[in-house]
């Protein structure tokens, strides 16, 4: 039988360079609904006041999804860390991850000018929950087979790895579930991502049992 072809990896900087570069991209886009924002005239320091006040709704879109955006590159870093390697599925999965993180600009300027509808509730916390999926599945693929393309170091600690990552997962589904109701106080539940995060670390060494020490 012909020797089976050895495996192709790539390097994970490459990788890092370009993830984080859309990170920087989108993040930066973000405050683009707020530079388009027409003031209007204003005739003294209290009307200008007043006309910034009332564009709260796109002060806090842009706000909350900044601060889910910065989430989403930390827990990025934090995989990156233990990653040694990048293989084709890897990097696709991380090329569909970073499709949804480059749409956040557009769903987030819909929470602020369609607010009144369903769709326009409903689309930046579905937009943050397949990127945090996405997330997600990278690292599980990275740690399959015995951590096939993590660091050496890091083998050996896997249980207490992409916790992180799950438990962005399971806060961005409950804010998708609720913000047909709660609007954009859905994403408090990503306030609970540290605490969920460790709950899932301490249930996987229960698991584990004594070896896990």
């Amino acid at each position: 039988m012909p020797d089976q072809p050895a495996a192709r990896y790539f390097d994970k900087g490459r990788v890092e360079a370009y993830t984080d570069a859309v990170f920087a991209i989108a993040a930066t886009l973000l405050v683009l609904d707020l530079t388009t924002t027409a003031i209007g005239q204003v005739g003294s320091d209290g009307q200008l006041w007043a006309d910034l006040a009332g564009m709260w709704p796109s002060f806090s879109g842009f706000g909350v999804s900044f601060a889910l955006l910065s989430l989403l590159w930390m827990i990025h870093l934090q995989q990156f860390r233990d990653i040694a390697r990048a293989d084709a599925t890897l990097i696709w999965l991380n090329n569909a991850r970073l499709l949804f993180v480059v749409l956040i600009p557009f769903t987030t300027s819909l929470v602020s000018d369609y607010s009144d509808y369903y769709a326009g509730r409903m689309l930046l916390p579905i937009n943050f929950f397949f990127a945090a999926l996405l997330g997600h599945l990278s690292w599980r693929w990275a740690a399959a087979r015995d951590g096939h393309l993590l660091t050496e170091e890091s083998t050996s600690q896997i249980i207490y790895q992409g916790a992180g990552g799950l438990a962005a997962v399971i806060c961005g589904f409950v804010a998708m579930a609720v913000s047909p109701w709660a609007g954009s106080w859905g994403f408090l539940a990503y306030a609970f991502n540290g605490l969920l995060t460790g709950a899932i670390q301490r249930r996987r060494l229960r698991r584990m049992g004594p070896t896990a020490s």
